[in-house]
C-alpha cells in the first residue's frame, strides 16, 4: 500500500512532544476475540475503534478555609448529635436504648431522695440522702454501676469509633482535609467522654441538687457538702477518662466493633474478678494494682475521704498504676492513629 492509499484520518502522531488535542485514535493491544478463529487472507479487518483522551488538571483551592475550631466542631457534632437525632453518626438503636436505660437507672438515688422528702421519712433519707459514702457509691460503686452500667456504656461507645474508620477507609475523608491527627483523636476522645458524662456526671449533679430542692437545704449545708460533691465529680472524671482511653486504644488496633467492646469489659471486669480470687485465696491484694476499677476506687476513696477498703498498700501505688494504664493506652492510641494513611487500610 502506497502513501497515497493510506486514509487521511489514519495518521497518528507518536512522541513525547506530540500535542494532546482531546481526541485521538487508540488501538487495542489485545483484541476482543478468543484467538481460535480461522484467519484467512480474505478476512476483512475490523474497524479501528476511537477513544477519548482527557487532560486532568488539579487546581489549588484559593478560597478561605474554616478555622480550626470549626473543623473540630464538625467532628464533635457528627459523633455527639448522632445519639439524639438523625443526620449524624448512625449510632445503633440498642446503644441508644441502653444509654437511656442506664441514665434513668442512675437517677434512682435522686428519685429516692425526692421520695423521702415528699413523705418525710428520715430512715429512707438516711439510706439514700447526700453523704460521703453515697456520693462515692454513686460514681464508683461496683454493683450495679461499675459492673452493669458504666463499663458496658463505654464498651458500646468505643467499639466502632476508630475501628470503623480503619475498616471502611473513612480516615481518608478526615486526613485528606486540613485536619491534624491530634484533632482527630482529640475530638473522638471528647465525643465519647461527653456521652459518658451524661450518664455519670449529669446524674450525679441531679442527685446532689435533688436533695437541695426536696429538703430545702440552706447555704450552710451547701458549704459543708459541696467539697464532697466536687470530690465525687473529680472521681467521675477520672473514671470517664480511664474507660475512654483504654477503649479507644483497643478500638485503634482493631477493624471491628466487637473486639474493642469485649476487650474493655474483659480488662475492667476480668482483672477485678482475678484480684478478688487471689485476695480471697491467698490474702494478697497486690493484683488489685492491675485492675483499673480497683485503682480508681482506691484513689476515689482518698479523694472523697470515705473509709478505705484496701489496707495492704498505699493509695499512691494505685495512683501510679492508674497513670501507667492511661499512659500505655494513650501511647498505643497515638501510635496507631499516626500510622493511618489517607487510603483504605
Amino acid at each position: 500500500m502506497t502513501e497515497e492509499e493510506i486514509p487521511q484520518d489514519s495518521h497518528i502522531e507518536f512522541g513525547a512532544e506530540a500535542p494532546v488535542t482531546g481526541q485521538g485514535r487508540m488501538e487495542a493491544a489485545w483484541g476482543s476475540s478468543e484467538g481460535d478463529e480461522d484467519l484467512t487472507a480474505t478476512q476483512v479487518a475490523e474497524p479501528v475503534t476511537t477513544g477519548h483522551v482527557f487532560e486532568q488538571v488539579y487546581k489549588p483551592w484559593k478560597g478561605t478555609l474554616n478555622p480550626r475550631w470549626m473543623r473540630n466542631w464538625a467532628i464533635l457534632r457528627h459523633h455527639l448529635l448522632g445519639i439524639f437525632k438523625k443526620g449524624h453518626r448512625p449510632w445503633g438503636m440498642p446503644t441508644r436504648l441502653f444509654i437511656l436505660i442506664v441514665f434513668i437507672a442512675s437517677l434512682s438515688d435522686a428519685a429516692l431522695t425526692l421520695l423521702s422528702g415528699l413523705i418525710g421519712d428520715g430512715s429512707l433519707h438516711q439510706l439514700w440522702g447526700i453523704s460521703r459514702d453515697n456520693l462515692y457509691g454513686h460514681v464508683l460503686g461496683f454493683f450495679p454501676r461499675n459492673v452493669l452500667y458504666y463499663p458496658i456504656v463505654a464498651a458500646l461507645l468505643v467499639g466502632s469509633v476508630i475501628s470503623e474508620d480503619r475498616q471502611h477507609g473513612t480516615s481518608a475523608l478526615y486526613f485528606s482535609r486540613p485536619i491534624t491527627r491530634f484533632d482527630y483523636v482529640g475530638m473522638k476522645f471528647v465525643s465519647v467522654a461527653i456521652i459518658q458524662s451524661f450518664v455519670v456526671l449529669l446524674t450525679l449533679t441531679l442527685y446532689y441538687f435533688a436533695e437541695i430542692i426536696a429538703l430545702g437545704r440552706g447555704w450552710a449545708w451547701i458549704m459543708d457538702t459541696f467539697p464532697l460533691f466536687l470530690a465525687a465529680f473529680l472521681s467521675g472524671m477520672v473514671l470517664i477518662f480511664t474507660y475512654t482511653s483504654i477503649g479507644l486504644a483497643l478500638s485503634s488496633v482493631s477493624k471491628g466493633k466487637f473486639f474493642p467492646g469485649i476487650g474493655l469489659l474483659s480488662i475492667v471486669l476480668g482483672t477485678k474478678v482475678l484480684a478478688i480470687l487471689v485476695s480471697t485465696l491467698f490474702d494478697r491484694e497486690i493484683l488489685y494494682l492491675l485492675s483499673p476499677y480497683d485503682c480508681m476506687a482506691h484513689v476515689g476513696q482518698t479523694i472523697i475521704g470515705t473509709q478505705p477498703t484496701y489496707d495492704q498498700y498505699s493509695w499512691t501505688w494505685s495512683l501510679a498504676s492508674l497513670v501507667a494504664m492511661n499512659g500505655i493506652a494513650l501511647y498505643t492510641l497515638s501510635a496507631r492513629v499516626s500510622s493511618m494513611e489517607v487510603t483504605r487500610e
